[in-house]
């Protein structure tokens, strides 16, 4: 990983302070904070437009296609946890808990720091796990009390090898949101699609409340909401 020089930092702090003064948003002292304890570069990725992009739509078709009402949310590739922050500050919804999943041990750190406020009221988890080992049943309880406002998310599909084996490991009436691209030529997607129709394909639902694409610079990002 490159180093993280006192002038990147700073060039973050000017950015975010700036951005400060026209947004009211508790999210920016929260990046900040975690610049400041944890500076690593690849934390502005998480960031960039196409990450941006992606979470934004993520999160206005979820509100368009559900009462925005949710137990316990779970987030699969989680990274440093900025999905997760994203939906704990909108007001459109409301939920009880997000648990950031990732297989990088460096994440869970990160994440924690960024939803700092809602790990101390115990309304965020970030932990490390492979998605291939996690017991589905235990961490989306609502499945085993037949409710339905328990959420999986996965927004890192095209990165799933065997993807088959992974979705037949999630539960039948499960509530999911997934994303993948047609970024084939990045080394690290190991199963994108051409098309939705493909990861309809591939992800078969009993119910969608969702899919569509969303074309961003160099790909095109697929999602499916609905129920397994």
């Amino acid at each position: 990983m490159a180093e993280f020089t006192e002038q990147d930092k700073e060039l973050y702090h000017d950015i975010l302070e700036g951005l400060s003064i026209y947004f009211d948003s508790p999210l920016i002292p929260d990046i900040l904070n975690t610049i400041n304890r944890h500076p690593r570069p690849d934390f502005g990725n998480a960031f960039n437009r196409n990450q941006l992009s992606s979470k934004k739509w993520l999160i206005d078709q979820l509100n368009d296609v559900t009462d925005g009402e949710f137990g316990n949310i779970v987030i699969l590739g989680g990274w440093y946890g900025v999905l997760s922050a994203l939906l704990l500050n909108d007001t459109r919804f409301s939920l009880q808990t997000i648990t950031s999943v990732d297989l990088n041990p460096d994440c869970a750190l990160v994440a924690r720091c960024l939803n700092q406020r809602f790990t101390e009221n115990e309304n965020f988890n970030a932990i490390t796990a492979d998605m291939f080992d996690i017991d589905y049943h235990t961490i989306l309880p609502s499945l085993k009390k037949n409710t339905a406002n328990d959420l999986l998310i996965n927004t890192s599909c095209e990165h799933i090898t065997d993807f088959d084996k992974w979705y037949a490991k999630i539960p039948s009436g499960t509530h999911v949101v997934l994303q993948s691209n047609d970024f084939f030529d990045c080394d690290e997607h190991s199963n994108c699609v051409n098309n939705v129709s493909e990861f309809q394909q591939l992800a078969p639902m009993a119910k969608t409340l969702f899919a569509g694409e969303l074309r961003l610079k160099k790909y095109t990002r697929f999602m499916l909401i609905g129920v397994k």
